[in-house]
């Protein structure tokens, strides 16, 4: 129910520490944040009749606007033949449209369809295998690379970020999560309508440039992070064992070998499927009236055709009978990555999580730390997070630990075991339930310092839960978690028979510890 579009992103940079604020900062946030009758003086909503919503929330002061577009699709309704895809669409967001961005749209459409032309016929010949010959090949590139130069003539992929620069605006950016994909940029006030102009033709009429230029760069950063990189590769292999079947196994970014295939046309056909009007909402906070964002709205996006965007990917998990477990070979120190499933993020104990999460990895509070690191010292760091890939889907609990120089996996297994058992047996205090909730309450209040903030936080509820002022209730939900809850989710969820283990074992050769 917190917001999670940030904390799913981030997860692979692995971060820690305490998002507890000072009571002073949350003091003047906390009736904004509370009081549903205060936000509903700020914000106004509204749908266009192709299906696209905005919320607008007023707030004078700094002349500054902030835009967020929150698009609800992302790598787990990749399909099968297109793995990866949604990823991409971080690279593809700025690289222009039929009008910016080129010298000439009609020669460089001619150019790009040559190359996709080329690209048929190197593919066709590949699929020879043996029977290919080597110079039709060489051939065959040579003759894509060549209308690959003709469209790069035609194009200033910088073209559509370049525009925002020379506006002063302001973290312009694109991420996507497991659930969703993510477009956001501040801009002066004065210059509020740009946004609604480039971002209407960003929908509108995309132009996917460099499509193989940014495929190669997310193949490399997946060499990276998921190939070379211990965590990242003990991540993707802990989601390809706990889910058999739903699309969560493959949110880490997709497979090398399905990355290869894309093609412009898989980024299209996400495109017309997911990034329908009805299927994303823009939220605006800042320096604009809320008539001023309804006019420009209408002007800019009603071009917009309605189409229905695609449903929900239904791929019911098949029950886990039993503990799970995967040992991945790599290099340095071994991390255990202990996962639970859990249900998704509209159940009924999906705060409780939150609060877990928490009460496991608060800093040196936190129970993780204060038994695995200071206690039995036979970790180096630990903590938690409370759903992972997504939570749009049942998810996992994910206890993630670095072991101390001197212990193996097994010792660290032992001591989280331990740890997790009296988190079902034992109240964890008053105390430590209150800190729990304070932090909690932080991860929701923090975002609302900022325009952006704003704008991220009712894009999301409103995406996820059907309504912004899910966020405005979210905070009294927070304080109805109690110790029982807590006891009683510890003991229903973190369950040998719903545990998922990866660990990494040294390298190949058999050393390591």
């Amino acid at each position: 129910m917190v917001c999670r579009a940030w904390r799913h992103a981030n997860f692979k940079r692995m971060r820690r520490g305490s998002r507890l604020m000072a009571i002073g900062l949350l003091a003047p946030l906390l009736p904004w944040a509370r009081n549903l009758e205060e936000i509903e003086k700020k914000v106004n909503e509204f749908t266009l009749a192709n299906g696209m919503h905005f919320i607008v929330v007023e707030r004078r002061g700094a002349p500054l606007v902030s835009f967020h577009t929150f698009v609800n699709a992302g790598p787990v309704d990749d399909r099968a033949d297109e793995p990866g895809i949604a990823r991409m669409f971080e690279r593809l967001a700025y690289k222009g449209t039929q009008q910016i961005g080129t010298r000439n749209w009609v020669e460089e459409k001619k150019a790009l369809d040559a190359m996709e032309r080329a690209y048929d016929r190197l593919e066709a010949e590949k699929r020879k295998g043996a029977r290919a010959s080597a110079g039709h090949l060489e051939a065959l590139g040579a003759a894509m690379r060549e209308s690959a130069a003709r469209a790069s003539a035609y194009a200033d992929s910088n073209a559509f970020p370049a525009v925002f620069e020379e506006n002063a605006g302001a973290d312009l950016n694109a991420m996507s999560s497991a659930d969703s994909t993510n477009y956001f940029v501040s801009l002066p006030s004065h210059r509020a309508e740009l946004w609604f102009l480039m971002e209407s033709q960003r929908l509108l009429r995309p132009v996917f440039r460099d499509f193989y230029i940014e495929r190669s760069r997310v193949i490399e950063e997946r060499r990276q992070s998921s190939e070379s990189g211990a965590r990242g590769k003990l991540l993707e292999m802990l989601l390809t064992t706990a889910f058999a079947a739903h699309p969560y196994r493959n949110a880490a970014g997709g497979w090398r070998a399905g990355l290869e295939s894309l093609r412009p046309a898989d980024a299209e056909s996400f495109f017309q499927r997911h990034f329908a009007p009805g299927n994303i909402t823009a939220a605006i906070a800042g320096d604009i009236s809320q008539a001023e964002a309804k006019r420009l709205a209408r002007k800019y996006f009603s071009a917009l055709p309605p189409r229905p965007a695609a449903p929900p990917r239904h791929v019911p998990e098949v029950p886990q009978e039993g503990a799970k477990r995967v040992e991945v070979a790599s290099s340095g120190q071994p991390w255990v990555f202990a996962a639970y499933k859990r249900p998704d993020q509209y159940h009924k104990d999906d705060l409780v999580f939150d609060i877990l999460g928490v009460v496991l990895s608060s800093g040196r509070s936190g129970w993780l730390y204060r038994d695995l690191v200071a206690g039995e010292n036979v970790a180096a760091m630990a903590y938690a997070a409370p759903s992972i890939p997504g939570g749009r889907f049942p998810s996992l609990f994910l206890v993630s630990v670095l072991t101390a120089n001197g212990h193996s996996v097994q010792d660290v297994e032992r001591a989280l075991d331990v740890t997790l058992d009296r988190l079902k047996k034992e109240k964890i205090g008053p105390e430590t339930l209150a800190r729990a909730r304070t932090r909690t309450r932080a991860t929701v209040i923090q975002q609302l310092e900022s325009n952006a903030g704003i704008a991220q936080a009712l894009a999301f509820y409103h995406a996820n839960y059907g309504n912004w002022r899910k966020l405005a209730t979210v905070l009294d939900d927070i304080d109805k978690v109690t110790e029982d809850d807590v006891r009683r989710v510890a003991a229903e969820y973190f369950v040998p028979h719903g545990r998922t283990v990866a660990v990494n074992i040294g390298p190949r050769d058999g050393g390591g510890q």
